[in-house]
């Protein structure tokens, strides 16, 4: 009969595809695709079934179940012997371990970090605000009047004429001086945003850590040794540190800290300008116009603020020389701050 030698011809070419397999020179899914996938030779079976007698078609389908169970059977007895194979292999225990890669900490979360941990030990707590700040909370309240540049299109992401992307960290202060009373003792971490050129070493948006100390008789002296402190914990006990005046409309007096980087080589002349001292944070006394804002009476109460860029001093700590680095997302640069 036609259908029984197509039957046994299946068989035989499974037999000597079977060797293949136990020789490693076929996989289990090709020779299963070959015989029982949807046009595998064991559907060519079926059509021939129509020319068969009925009194012989109960038998013929019997034998095309077997040759499909014959089949299973033996592709299952593959796998199983694999498994146990597997179950039983000998481990050879002087071989390196496969070692997984692991995160790390983003170095400028790490200057954070360090910069919370060296106040906090002085008394400082750290407060967090949200990055879209009204008018009010970004400028007015901290004594920047409306004709002031900063308040320019070109320099600030406006939402609408009230909302923007704040562009420091200071509304944070308001919003805490507006629930608390004195005594304040405070830090505001996060990320703010410029209308600024991208370029080696400036960009749309970076950093700040701004600090906030109000208290009865609070004076400059304070705010001198405060940073002092900081900067010899961060940098180094031998650091040398020199403050010159400036101008910052939320604070009278106010000043520039200069820490002596030094000129033992070409890239310190060049990020110092030749002089070896490099500004790192701007300070000053907290302006009585804003403890008017929060309702804080300046008879009774004075305080200093300050506020530094973290991009800088990672930039300064770490020796990296281009600040878009930061935000690339470049694995093999970020590994190296684990």
């Amino acid at each position: 009969m036609q259908i029984k030698e197509k039957i046994n011809e299946i068989k035989n070419q499974f037999d000597s595809d079977f060797i293949l397999l136990s020789s490693d020179e076929i996989d289990k899914n090709t020779i299963s695709y070959k015989y029982l996938g949807r046009k595998g030779l064991l559907s060519t079976i079926y059509p021939l079934l129509s020319s068969c007698d009925n009194k012989d078609k109960p038998k013929v389908g019997k034998l095309i179940n077997d040759l499909k169970t014959y089949i299973n059977d033996r592709l299952s007895s593959v796998e199983s012997s694999q498994n146990s194979s597997d179950f039983n292999k000998t481990i050879d225990v002087t071989l390196p371990e496969n070692i997984l890669s692991s995160g790390s900490i983003h170095p400028l979360t790490k200057i954070v970090d360090e910069i919370e941990s060296i106040f906090q030990k002085i008394g400082f707590s750290s407060v967090y605000g949200s990055e879209i700040e009204t008018d009010y909370y970004n400028f007015e309240a901290l004594n920047i009047p409306k004709h002031h540049p900063a308040r320019d299109m070109q320099d600030t992401f406006y939402t609408d004429y009230a909302t923007l992307l704040r562009t420091h960290t200071s509304g944070s202060q308001i919003h805490h001086m507006e629930n608390n009373t004195p005594p304040v003792r405070i830090l505001s971490p996060g990320r703010v945003y410029r209308n600024e050129d991208i370029s080696v070493r400036s960009y749309c948006l970076f950093h700040q850590i701004e600090g906030l100390y109000v208290d009865r008789n609070v004076t400059f002296s304070d705010l001198k040794s405060t940073l002092e402190y900081f900067a010899k914990e961060f940098f180094g006990s031998d650091i040398k540190t020199r403050f010159r005046p400036s101008y910052f409309p939320f604070t009278e007096p106010s000043a520039e800290m200069d820490v002596y980087w030094g000129l033992d080589n070409e890239s310190d002349y060049r990020i110092t300008k030749g002089t070896g001292w490099l500004e790192i944070l701007g300070c000053g006394m907290v302006d009585p116009e804003v403890f008017k804002s929060v309702n804080y009476d300046t008879k009774i109460y004075s305080g200093f603020a300050f506020g530094l860029g973290i991009e800088r001093i990672a930039m300064l700590k770490y020796g990296i020389d281009d600040i878009r680095l930061f935000y690339n997302g470049d694995i093999k640069f970020l590994r190296q701050f684990k």
